[in-house]
């Protein structure tokens, strides 16, 4: 049901209507409603689900045989992915329901760990520059990856790209300005 519901908010956003929910899962409306009485608590293990996937992937990628910086690519390009799913969450976040806020805060509390991890190891290595921080860095790819018209998951993938190659030190093979 998780991922049925993910598809569901990456396609129609987080108000997405149960029965989308439900058809895609296979299951009927009432069963979504037995395990997530509101749709808070749809959202909400949606989003948990997805922050300890991202905390699983960084654990994988630590442990490959890859250089840091790539772990650290691979991480942000999942970490898009999760955020593209949030589409109409920022406006719940903005509402008077507490629920999306905590969500948020929980979230932060897991993925700034997490993210810091990989981007000490590349800092470690000399590929990201030392002043970048997981907290600025995670906020300035949050907004590249709100989905709008002409603007999905590969363009923000791009711009996260981008983005990381403007993180990195100073490359031996630039030629350096006087």
């Amino acid at each position: 049901m998780l991922t049925a519901a993910e598809a569901a908010f990456v396609d129609l956003g987080v108000q997405a209507p149960v029965r989308t929910t439900a058809e895609r899962a296979g299951v009927g409306v009432g069963t979504v409603y037995r395990r997530f009485p509101t749709r808070a608590d749809l959202v909400g293990a949606v989003h948990l689900h997805q922050v300890q996937e991202c905390t699983a992937l960084a654990a994988a990628l630590r442990e490959q045989p890859i250089p840091a910086l790539e772990a650290l690519e691979r991480w942000m390009a999942a970490y898009v992915d999760f955020l593209v799913t949030k589409h109409g969450l920022s406006e719940a976040l903005l509402s008077q329901d507490p629920s999306p806020a905590n969500l948020h805060a929980l979230g932060l509390d897991e993925l700034v760990p997490t993210c810091s991890s990989l981007l000490v190891a590349s800092q470690d290595a000399g590929e990201v520059d030392p002043q970048v921080g997981a907290f600025p860095l995670l906020r300035a790819v949050g907004s590249p990856s709100v989905p709008g018209p002409g603007h999905g998951k590969d363009e923000a993938r791009q711009m996260v790209a981008r983005l990381l190659t403007g993180c990195r030190t100073r490359c031996a093979h630039l030629p350096h300005r006087e």
